[in-house]
C-alpha cells in the first residue's frame, strides 16, 4: 500500500470526514492478518451481520459475534465494543443537558442510542422528583426478543425505594417499529393504576424503535 493511501496518513493529510468508513475502522484496528490487509479486515468485519451492513451493524454484535468473524480475536473485539459505547456515551451526553421528564421527545432522545440497538426487550424505569427531576434510573425487567414482563410490585418497590414523586417508562422495541402491543397497553393501563392509587402517577410511556419513539402520554392513552 503506498503511503498516502494509509488510513493515518490519509487523515492527516485530508482530515477524518474524507475516510471511508473501513478506512476509519482500521485505524482503530491497527493491524490486519497475515493473509488480509486491516481495510480488508475492516471491510469484512462491517459487512460480516447477515441483515445490517456498515457501522450500523457493529451495534448488534457482541464478543462472541466478532470473534466469529476470521482475523477478529479478543483484542479486536474489545476495540470494537469499546468504539461503540463511546459512540453511545457520545450521544448521551449530548442530549443530557436537554433532558426534561416532562418532554417525551427530551426523553426519547436521551435513551434513543442507549436502547435502539438492543437485541432484547428491556424496561426502564424514570423516577422523578415533584419537580420532574430525574431521581434515579434503573432497568426493571428483560424479556424475549418480542416481549418483556415486568410487575407491579418489582416497579413500585424501587419507586417507593427513591421515594419518586411520579414515573416515566422506557423500554424498546428490537423490531424496530415503536407501535406498542396488545401487551404493552395492558401493562400500562395496569401500572396507570396502581400509581394513581399509591399517589405516584404514571406521567408517560415510551417505546423506542429505529430512530423513532411512541408515547403514550403524547397519543392521549396517558
Amino acid at each position: 500500500m503506498a503511503e498516502h493511501e494509509k488510513p493515518v496518513e490519509k487523515l492527516l493529510s485530508y482530515g477524518a470526514e474524507m475516510l471511508s468508513d473501513a478506512e476509519l475502522l482500521a485505524i482503530i484496528l491497527r493491524t490486519g492478518t497475515s493473509n488480509m490487509s486491516v481495510i480488508e479486515l475492516s471491510q469484512l468485519i462491517l459487512n460480516a451481520h447477515p441483515i445490517y451492513k456498515g457501522l450500523s451493524g457493529l451495534n448488534y454484535r457482541y464478543a462472541n459475534d466478532l470473534m466469529d468473524i476470521p482475523g477478529v480475536g479478543k483484542v479486536k473485539a474489545c476495540q470494537i465494543l469499546a468504539l461503540n459505547e463511546i459512540s453511545r456515551r457520545m450521544a448521551t451526553e449530548r442530549t443530557s443537558p436537554e433532558l426534561t421528564l416532562s418532554s417525551s421527545e427530551s426523553v426519547a432522545n436521551y435513551f434513543m442510542e442507549q436502547v435502539r440497538y438492543q437485541t432484547k426487550e428491556r424496561v426502564y424505569a424514570l423516577f422523578c422528583s415533584s419537580s420532574c427531576g430525574l431521581i434515579h434510573k434503573v432497568m426493571i425487567s428483560e424479556g424475549s426478543i418480542d416481549r418483556s414482563i415486568i410487575t407491579n410490585r418489582e416497579l413500585f418497590k424501587e419507586a417507593l425505594k427513591a421515594n419518586a414523586a411520579s414515573i416515566v417508562l422506557i423500554h424498546n422495541h428490537p423490531s424496530g417499529n415503536p407501535e406498542p402491543s396488545n401487551v404493552d397497553l395492558v401493562i400500562t393501563k395496569r401500572i396507570k393504576k396502581m400509581g394513581d392509587d399509591m399517589g405516584i402517577p404514571l406521567l408517560d410511556h415510551i417505546i423506542i424503535g429505529d430512530g423513532v419513539y411512541y408515547s403514550m402520554h403524547e397519543e392521549g392513552l396517558l
